[in-house]
């Protein structure tokens, strides 16, 4: 009986801990919803229109892939049914269209407002014709927008739990530091080179340098050439005459980033072994590690046959950020930023000038 006395005392405590004056929770629930899953709070008017411009964005490939892989899993709610447990969803756009308040189309985001990890959008347009022309113009930030918030939180799970072994060798070989999946268990070196994997060979992560030279480095030419000439040393296949190299130089994509609030050079595309059937896609990450006049390339590659590849590869990708050079090690990690248009010629200048 104490014992029950105890228990049930110590439960109207917690309770009591956990409420306000007016009886509302205080916690902030945990949101609903997987990774890459977008809810959507529009109208059937809107929605169901023949153009429906908000669906086609959010159904867009993701970009770099071998097989077409949609960006989002998307759900959709009328607004009167979007109550209190549609609104801990972890990803959600509201349509919001009034003539009479608002004048021109704009967007605005709030942060964990119902539940935690948590991003709302709200588009506010005043009419259905301009929304759809907003929507169709600002395609890729709301991609953008949704894409960086579930490699934050990503970013976030990494710094609690991440390989220490990848860590480690980081640390010694390259005197930086970066967090990758903790599966990342077995790992082979080469002369400033290192690739760690899992056990199953699919989730890869590869990190190279060399001296900086010139502002070539950030051309997607001059990638694929070092690129190939790093993976044919250092990444060999089962026989003679095989090794990893970039698939279709024409597939490749390349543009400038923001990591750690500096310049970095993003490159995407398919890798194949040379002579052998394997292949995925890859990402790379190029940065200029000015303090000692070298270029640091991060890149994480998949290896999935017949298999999905976004999550995988966004999962690497998301790591890809969490990468401090050493003069970055003592500073705390920053999320990923909304404006990544930082000047290449200015980082550029910047790494010859401590040459």
């Amino acid at each position: 009986m104490k014992k029950l006395i105890l228990g049930l005392s110590t439960m109207l405590v917690m309770l009591a801990s956990t409420s306000c004056g007016d009886g509302k929770s205080m916690v902030t629930p945990i949101s609903s919803g997987r990774p890459y899953e977008v809810l959507v709070v529009a109208d059937d008017k809107c929605w169901m229109s023949p153009d429906s411009a908000l669906f086609h964005v959010l159904d867009t490939d993701v970009p770099g892939l071998p097989q077409s892989e949609r960006s989002f899993r998307i759900s959709r709610v009328r607004p009167e049914y979007f109550e209190r447990a549609m609104r801990i969803f972890r990803n959600i756009i509201i349509v919001d269209i009034q003539p009479s308040v608002y004048t021109q189309t704009k967007f605005k985001y709030t942060r964990d407002a119902y539940s935690s990890p948590q991003m709302i959008m709200t588009i506010q347009s005043p009419s259905q014709e301009d929304f759809a022309d907003y929507v169709s113009k600002h395609g890729n930030v709301i991609v953008d927008f949704f894409t960086r918030a579930e490699m934050n939180r990503q970013i976030k799970l990494l710094e609690k739990e991440h390989s220490s072994l990848v860590s480690a060798r980081v640390g010694s070989q390259f005197d930086c530091d970066i967090w990758m999946p903790e599966d990342l268990t077995s790992y082979k070196t080469g002369q400033d080179f290192l690739w760690a994997s899992n056990n199953l060979n699919d989730l890869n992560f590869v990190m190279y340098s060399y001296p900086f030279r010139d502002n070539r480095t950030f051309t997607k030419e001059f990638f694929i050439h070092k690129r190939d000439s790093v993976m044919a040393i250092n990444i060999p296949g089962a026989r003679e005459g095989m090794y990893m190299e970039t698939a279709d130089s024409s597939l490749v994509s390349v543009k400038n980033i923001a990591v750690q609030g500096d310049y970095a050079f993003e490159v995407r595309g398919l890798w194949e072994m040379k002579n052998d059937a394997m292949g995925g896609p890859f990402v790379s990450h190029v940065r200029v590690d000015r303090a000692n006049a070298r270029v640091i390339v991060v890149e994480g590659f998949v290896y999935n046959p017949s298999k999905l590849k976004r999550d995988p590869m966004r999962k690497l990708e998301a790591a890809l950020y969490t990468l401090k050079l050493p003069q970055e090690k003592g500073k705390g990690l920053s999320e990923l930023p909304v404006d990544q248009s930082i000047s290449e010629e200015k980082a550029v200048k910047e790494a010859e000038q401590q040459k």
